[in-house]
């Protein structure tokens, strides 16, 4: 079997270098509270379009108590979920699109390679590939202990923040 091509080898990572905090993070993505997936930023190289992040995944995760009670494992959505947070940051800082809120477009080729438990750093590393007005498209490779664990391509797309917080106000939804 071939060995699969890295964005980049995590290895080479400084993980004592954060590039941005939950702090900075949060102002660039709206995501609050258990649905925050990013601990910090380490390493952006705005040449390559490349961005490198991770999670620290601690013993309160919302998701362990019931995927799976007894034998925690971290959900693959939730994995889709931290790469596509990572994707964001990277857009809005370098401001990339017009969007204020950059919300999910779609996903291809998704593979799960490994699983992601409690305790364990789950780092994710994206390359931008393209940047439209209406369209993100993003490649992501998730590593835990070196082990590509999750890996795929994530489009966003610019949501109407205005249309939905007037449809929040009114209690409707579309």
């Amino acid at each position: 079997m071939r060995k699969k091509a890295l964005i980049l080898d995590p290895s080479e990572i400084d993980f004592t270098r954060i590039v941005a905090d939950q702090e900075e993070i949060r102002r660039y993505n709206p995501q609050r509270y258990e649905m925050e997936q990013l601990t910090a930023v380490v390493f952006e190289d705005p040449e390559q379009a490349i961005c490198v992040g991770y999670k620290d995944l601690g013993p309160d995760e919302f998701w362990i108590r019931g995927h799976m009670p007894g034998m925690p494992i971290m959900p693959g959505v939730i994995m889709c979920e931290a790469a596509a947070q990572l994707a964001s940051y990277y857009t809005k800082k370098y401001k990339l699109m017009d969007a204020e809120l950059i919300g999910f477009g779609g996903l291809e080729d998704v593979r799960f390679r490994g699983v992601v438990r409690p305790g364990d750093r789950f780092i994710i590393v994206a390359k931008l590939l393209r940047v439209r007005s209406s369209l993100m498209s993003c490649q992501f490779q998730c590593f835990v202990g070196g082990h590509l664990v999750c890996e795929g391509i994530i489009k966003g797309t610019p949501l109407p923040i205005e249309l939905l917080k007037s449809s929040q106000a009114s209690g409707t939804q579309e």
